[in-house]
């Protein structure tokens, strides 16, 4: 019996997750199935992809078949590098302790990419949070400012407010005469 690891489709239209599931080849794809591992959510960003590693790794060893896109999520959780280093210690070209570490690292690696991506999403999507709300304060400071304009009442030049100003140009005028009047008044005697 040919055994396939692939995906299972669930979800609503253009709403899609998916089940990994073990199945026989002949099975509809969403039929019947011998044993479901993970899931994976491509609506998510990055990916959510939840997976039984030890099931997988074990499936994959005794010979299932995984389709195009379940081999891009097992290379993504590391199961296919583990089954090639497992490889590499039964031929003898490694040592099952070298073979951890560089498992090891190799996966602390992925995790540490893995975290700066959500990081720089949260940041980015901080700093787009951030440029809506200064943009938006602009057009609603415009907005009051039109507002206040067109609500403000129209000033219109009172006549009394110009005579004022022609009495005070006179009075100065007439200061200054009297200046000279006085000054002029000591010199005399």
């Amino acid at each position: 019996m040919p055994v396939k690891m692939r995906l299972q489709r669930h979800g609503r239209k253009q709403n899609a997750f998916f089940h990994l599931v073990i199945a026989d080849s002949r099975a509809p794809r969403d039929g019947r199935f011998i044993e479901k591992i993970g899931t994976y959510n491509p609506n998510t960003n990055p990916a959510t992809i939840e997976l039984d590693f030890d099931k997988a790794y074990g499936w994959l060893t005794k010979g299932a078949q995984p389709t195009d896109t379940v081999r891009a999520i097992l290379s993504y959780k590391g199961i296919l590098y583990k089954n090639h280093l497992a490889k590499g210690v039964a031929k003898g070209a490694l040592t099952e302790e070298q073979a951890n570490a560089k498992f090891a690292a190799w996966m602390e690696e992925k995790e540490n990419k893995i975290s700066a991506k959500k990081n720089g999403l949260t940041a980015q999507e901080a700093a787009d949070k951030k440029k809506k709300a200064d943009a938006e304060a602009e057009v609603n400071a415009k907005r009051a400012a039109e507002i206040a304009a067109k609500n403000a009442p129209v000033v219109e030049e009172a006549p009394t407010e110009e005579a004022p100003a022609e009495e005070a140009t006179p009075a100065e005028e007439a200061t200054p005469a009297n200046e000279e009047s006085s000054s002029e008044e000591p010199t005399a005697e």
